[in-house]
């Protein structure tokens, strides 16, 4: 069965039509979306997030500061990382983001079963789970 498969391509292709007017990557889209509890990361804790290697990741963050989503700079007390913050127009697109992703699930889990919803929740959390 490729289910997961299946309805991970379908979520992708949904939020990639949601936010057609953003006129962002699907790696920009999950880039944001990680940063959108408004807390700073590391390079290598966005990269954990997004799965990403931090190498990869640095061109998708070059184009999101490059639009003035993002700024880089030392992290308090560790000079050697760079921390990853959201910018105001960052934070007003990472909540576009964020209610769109809201929108696509409450769409799908409409009408299930208030036993079902909460499977779902138990599937998602074992596969964030065996990611960690």
């Amino acid at each position: 069965m490729l289910v997961l498969q299946r309805a991970t391509h379908v979520t992708l292709q949904l939020i990639a039509a949601d936010l057609v007017d953003l006129d962002l990557t699907v790696s920009e889209i999950n880039a944001l979306a990680n940063l959108a509890d408004g807390q700073g990361r590391t390079v290598s804790q966005l990269g954990a997030a997004v799965g990403a290697r931090p190498t990869t990741l640095t061109s998708v963050l070059d184009r999101l500061e490059r639009r003035g989503h993002i700024t880089r700079g030392a992290r308090p007390g560790d000079r050697r990382s760079v921390l990853i913050e959201l910018t105001e127009s960052g934070r007003t697109t990472a909540d576009v983001i964020v209610r769109a992703f809201e929108d696509i699930e409450g769409r799908a889990l409409r009408g299930l079963t208030e036993a079902e919803v909460a499977g779902y929740f138990k599937v998602l959390d074992a596969l964030i789970e065996e990611g960690t």
